[in-house]
């Protein structure tokens, strides 16, 4: 056997038997913050890459179909998105597509480590270019706190950009927790968080979501469905809930004529995003 002399960064997946790897040039860089542990490598082929906790957040190369996906599909549902707050997304890629939305007046982005922030700005210059716009507030500090402190009916769409449901985002995926978002949101809210792979997650992420987001009182939830290639499986989620009807039509005309460029959403992605292959639909019909 002839060992491969090149370098790998390795992400292992104990509970789900599977690993990813991308050939890596250099450890560009590493440090421990208060709350994780941040790496930045270059890839060959895909760019740089974050890395936290161990866990790919994103590449250069497809980050820009999650960022997407974690923001129009939404920002069309809602009649008039004016207020948005993003909880996590510290790399800020989430926040520069909120603020292709010209009808969006303010989007507060609450992250609890402002370091991820940072590394993003050094690093990942292309996705924190809208970190200065005047409409942006970024706040460092703790989401679940953020959210509980908001004045009812205060905000038109919130976006959970969280890292997986163990360690410091489990509590993102909580009843407690999307009570309080149904509480902040006006009366046609609209969340979407990040919900995993319907093929390795299903029972053990989306499942349990739809029924946490229904105790807490969201009318409807529907699971929208992309391509992902860095994380497990690379078939991922984002999960949409309702406050106060069904998520079924969206702003179609807007999302066509709308006055900015996208590399992946457009409005057939997002009817398409919204049909549930049979595992989805049978798993979820009687939730």
């Amino acid at each position: 056997m002839t060992l491969d002399p090149r370098q790998w960064f390795t992400e292992l997946s104990p509970e789900t038997g599977s690993a990813f790897a991308l050939e890596i040039t250099e450890k560009l860089h590493e440090e421990q913050s208060e709350f994780q542990h941040i790496e930045v490598y270059q890839t060959t082929r895909w760019g740089r890459l974050l890395v936290i906790d161990g866990c790919i957040m994103l590449s250069d190369r497809d980050n820009f179909v999650y960022h997407e996906m974690m923001t129009h599909p939404v920002l069309y549902t809602h009649p008039a998105p004016r207020r948005v707050l993003i909880i996590g997304g510290g790399d800020c890629g989430t926040l520069r597509e909120v603020l292709k939305h010209s009808e969006v007046a303010q989007a507060v982005q609450v992250d609890i480590d402002e370091r991820v922030t940072r590394v993003s700005e050094q690093y990942f210059p292309a996705l924190c270019e809208a970190n200065a716009d005047p409409r942006a507030a970024l706040r460092f500090a703790d989401g679940i706190r953020y959210v509980e402190d908001a004045e009812p009916d205060s905000v038109d769409v919130i976006i959970v950009d969280s890292t997986d449901p163990v360690g410091p985002g489990e509590v993102l995926f909580t009843e407690a927790f999307f009570r309080g978002c149904q509480r902040a949101l006006d009366r046609h809210g609209l969340l979407v968080q990040q919900s995993e792979s319907p093929l390795l997650h299903l029972e053990s992420v989306i499942k349990p979501m739809y029924r946490r987001l229904r105790a807490a009182g969201f009318v409807d939830v529907q699971t929208l469905q992309f391509p992902q290639p860095v994380y497990p499986s690379g078939w991922w989620t984002c999960t949409m809930a309702s406050k106060d009807r069904l998520i079924g039509g969206f702003r179609e005309q807007a999302a066509e004529d709308r006055a900015f460029p996208t590399r992946y959403y457009n409005a057939a992605i997002h009817r398409g995003a919204l049909a549930s292959p049979e595992l989805l639909r049978q798993a979820l019909a009687t939730l």
